[in-house]
């Protein structure tokens, strides 16, 4: 057998290894289980790829990647690995190829996706193979608490048991502690060896900038480094598709790329990047991921990532080559309404929508610190970097500080003063002196706390909140649909224990911009996060249906409920939309959401009252009755009307006991006992 530095010579044409390659190949050599998190480009595949070829048995490699298993089976068979991969862009003669090498026994490295494992016939060729390691590659990928969560790596540690406890090597760029402590439960049965090497990528230049007309931010950065390729990241399948267009028009090769295209599409704009020279791809996350190209010279985010982790994965996409490349993240107060409501409107537990919003205020930390970016991005990661990088904007030009602390105790004030049940827009109003009807109503005008913020413009308190959340000072109440919570660190700055320093630079940009247009909002800023909580049980029982979201509700309706608050059914009735049907159905879940507790129990021919005239008048009859159920005295014998009964009475309205009498359940004997009283609240109405 050859030795490591042989093969790693011969095969694939290496001097010698990256740092951290070594240390984990040694460890799976000697038959360790491993979780190794090494960053974007450092050679993960290696630390797999370079042990099969030293072992007898078969290496199986699951990946959510096609592109990328395709591209290194490519590279392995090549080099003359017997390497193959199952997937469902598969040739007729690339999968015979595998099953000619599974017969013949020559397999060395097979690579399938993570959806096969349910497949009954991918588990029995697995247990026919003499797999001796299984490679799981994007590990992170196993995580709920993770940023690229996908379920069917759930099925992994039962294949793992499946394949009698074989040897296992995880691998990922980018893992928090939560998420490597999810790794190894969910694959491993006892810890494994852990490697992390180091996250710095010092080639890559990092910068971020407040958005202040970010459509020409980006063509002038893209104008800086023409002909260099690059991937620009945007949050929507319409704007990658506009910005391609702008970058074209402004003399650029740009190709745009989306889940949202036929499959053929984004094979063939995925090929032209691979190929072409100097092309910019405007792009959804569904990109990247499984491209192996090492000469990026810049990642550029027109819309902020979802977390740092999504962050540090995207951006280390550019420079795997080693050479020097650029990264520029761009942010606004949308970006963060968006993603606010796309935490708060998933179908996740509460208590990860928690640690979800804490991951982005660890991001709006990120855009906002004071230091080195790169100390700060590092730290996140548990990584001490001792001195400034020298490479980040920060380093080229430190931020403009100033001693905020009084600005902050006015904000936490405010907070504290309204019961920490507003989102920063009604706080903002409140230290502005604005009397608005939502001020007024709630007798905020008359708090100690109302115009005390008149030295900052709304735009700039916006960017001082922003900064709050970024040292997660403040974080949003799930309980109150986005009122800002106070977490313990800011009640020490609140005492005027500890002093707060924020960057004046990012406040005047944002008093420079001003408030910018903001396109028609469906619900004002103060209810989009009950507007979400709404969409997020909308997605769920249109889900369970197996309907569109729409049948369940439209958007119209669920902005009216967020604006509206209806407290009980009869409200819940008057809502455009909310048919008798729909009220029977989903009523009691969505005024749950609404008010945040179970409606009480409502009796059917009541509920089909609600919204109506009657439903009122029946209330104050099955009151009345209630009272005269033994009579005056208390002592008589004791008689009701059933409350399909006082439903009729509510809906007829008779004017007579007579009238009364004649109606269905009543009688005589019940005319006598409670005409009376009925009929006065009938003609009161």
């Amino acid at each position: 057998m050859k030795d490591t530095a042989q093969i790693l010579d011969t095969v694939f044409g290496f001097a010698g290894f990256r740092p951290g390659q070594q240390e984990i190949v040694e460890a799976v050599k000697a038959g360790e289980d491993v979780l190794a998190i090494l960053p974007t480009g450092a050679g993960k595949s290696l630390c797999f790829q370079l042990p099969a070829l030293m072992r007898q048995g078969v290496t199986v490699v699951i990946s959510p990647l096609i592109a990328l298993m395709r591209d290194q089976v490519a590279s392995l068979q090549q080099a003359g690995v017997a390497a193959g991969a199952l997937t469902s862009l598969n040739s007729e003669d690339e999968t015979e190829a595998v099953f000619r090498h599974v017969d013949n026994g020559t397999l060395k490295l097979l690579y399938m996706a993570p959806e096969r494992l349910a497949n009954m016939g991918s588990l029995s060729l697995l247990q026919r193979l003499n797999v001796k390691l299984l490679a799981v590659d994007e590990a992170h990928c196993v995580s709920q608490w993770g940023h690229d969560f996908r379920p069917d790596y759930l099925k992994i540690g039962a294949l793992r048991q499946q394949l009698g406890g074989v040897q296992t090597i995880a691998l990922t760029a980018t893992a928090d502690k939560d998420t490597r402590a999810e790794i190894i439960a969910k694959l491993f049965d006892t810890p494994p060896h852990v490697f992390i090497g180091g996250f710095d990528r010092p080639n890559l230049r990092l910068a971020f900038e407040p958005k202040n007309k970010p459509r020409q931010q980006v063509l002038d950065f893209v104008a800086a480094r023409k002909g260099q390729p690059g991937i620009i990241y945007c949050a929507s399948r319409n704007k990658t598709e506009q910005l391609a267009m702008a970058l074209e028009r402004a003399g650029h090769q740009a190709q745009y790329y989306h889940a949202g295209m036929p499959a053929e599409d984004r094979r063939a704009a995925e090929a032209r990047f691979k190929h072409a020279d100097g092309l910019v791809m405007c792009a959804t996350v569904a990109f990247g991921m499984g491209v192996d190209k090492p000469d990026i010279r810049f990642v550029v985010h027109a819309d902020l990532p979802k977390s740092v982790e999504a962050y540090y994965q995207e951006v280390g996409r550019a420079g795997r080559d080693g050479a020097p490349a650029d990264t520029l993240t761009l942010y606004g107060a949308d970006d963060i309404r968006l993603r606010r409501a796309q935490i708060d409107e998933g179908m996740a537990p509460k208590e990860r929508k928690e640690a979800d919003h804490g991951r982005l205020n660890a991001l709006l930390g990120l855009a906002e610190t004071l230091t080195c970016r790169r100390q700060t991005l590092l730290a996140y990661f548990g990584e001490t970097m001792e001195k400034p990088c020298g490479n980040c904007d920060l380093c080229d030009a430190p931020p403009e500080t100033f001693d905020g602390t009084t600005a902050v105790r006015k904000a936490l004030s405010a907070m504290l003063r309204t019961g920490e049940r507003f989102g920063a827009s009604h706080l903002i109003d409140i230290l502005l002196g604005k009397r608005t009807a939502k001020v007024t109503a709630r007798g905020h005008h008359n708090l100690q706390t109302f115009g005390i913020g008149t030295e900052y413009s709304k735009a700039e308190w916006q960017a001082i909140f922003r900064q709050m959340a970024g040292r997660d000072l403040v974080r949003p109440d799930m309980e109150r649909y986005g009122a800002l919570r106070m977490m313990d660190s800011a009640r020490a700055i609140l005492r005027g224990e500890e002093p707060v320093t924020l960057r004046r630079d990012t406040i005047a940009k944002a008093a420079a911009a001003g408030p910018g247009h903001r396109p028609a909002a469906l619900v004002p800023e103060e209810n989009e996060a009950l507007f979400s909580a709404l969409r997020a049980l909308r997605t769920k029982i249109a889900t369970e249906a197996k309907v569109p979201p729409y049948v369940v509700f439209a958007d119209k309706a669920l902005s009216e409920m967020a604006r509206v608050q209806p407290a009980n059914l009869d409200e819940f009735a008057r809502i455009s939309g909310v048919g008798r049907m729909k009220l029977e159905r989903y009523g009691a879940q969505f005024l749950e959401v609404i008010n945040g507790e179970k409606p009480p129990g409502v009796h059917p021919a009541r509920r089909k009252l609600a919204g109506q005239d009657a439903g009122p008048v029946f209330d104050r009859l099955q009151a009345a009755q209630l009272e005269l159920v033994r009579g005056e005295s208390g002592t008589d014998t004791y008689l009701f009307c059933a409350n399909t009964t006082l439903a009729k009475i509510a809906a007829q309205r008779p004017d007579s006991l007579e009238a009364l009498a004649r109606i269905s359940g009543v009688g005589e004997k019940k005319a006598e006992r409670f005409g009376a009283a009925f009929l006065k609240i009938i003609q009161t109405e």
